[in-house]
């Protein structure tokens, strides 16, 4: 039976492209959930996490007995209900992040935001890495003392493995 070198090579594109999408599910507050007074407060969370583009933040909490609002900066400084940007009212509620830069959540129940039920994640642009400001080129760098295999890095390496892996399947030819 042969294994053609072409679904070797779709195996490792799959591969590749699937371990280089990352995006996560995070539930606000933790093992808490979102409630009026959890054990820690909903920014110090955040502040504990790093939110990227397309990872999605979950708010688990009783159906009927709240609801999430994502507002705007000032709304979420003086918790005003009513002009949200988009309302989240099932207890196992979903969003995910479009785009880099703050989000404001706050309770939609009575005066829960008031009482210190709102959050603010602030989502890492994709190059957060890089700096907006051209530098000149780096003079010419000494050899490296580092072996290649550590400088390559996670994502290096699963294409690494996904090359062996492909050669290993196109060999059983």
């Amino acid at each position: 039976m042969e294994f053609p070198l072409y679904i070797s090579f779709l195996f490792l594109i799959f591969l590749g492209f699937f371990c280089s999408s990352k995006a996560y599910t995070f539930y606000a507050g933790g093992k808490s959930g979102w409630i009026l007074k959890p054990s820690e407060s909903y920014n110090h969370w955040a502040e504990r996490n790093r939110f990227q583009v397309n990872d999605t933040i979950v708010f688990k909490y009783k159906k009927g007995h709240n609801s999430v609002l994502i507002v705007h900066k000032d709304d979420y400084i003086k918790c005003k209900k009513d002009k949200p940007i988009h309302a989240l009212k099932n207890s196992h509620s979903k969003f995910k992040f479009p785009k880099s830069g703050p989000f404001y959540f706050i309770s939609g129940h009575a005066d829960n935001c008031k009482n210190g039920q709102k959050l603010i994640v602030v989502v890492l642009s994709p190059n957060h890495n890089k700096t907006s400001v051209e530098t000149p080129p780096p003079s010419p760098a000494p050899a490296p003392t580092k072996s290649a295999a550590a400088s390559i890095g996670s994502s290096g390496l699963v294409w690494f493995f996904s090359l062996i892996i492909a050669a290993i399947f196109s060999s059983l030819v």
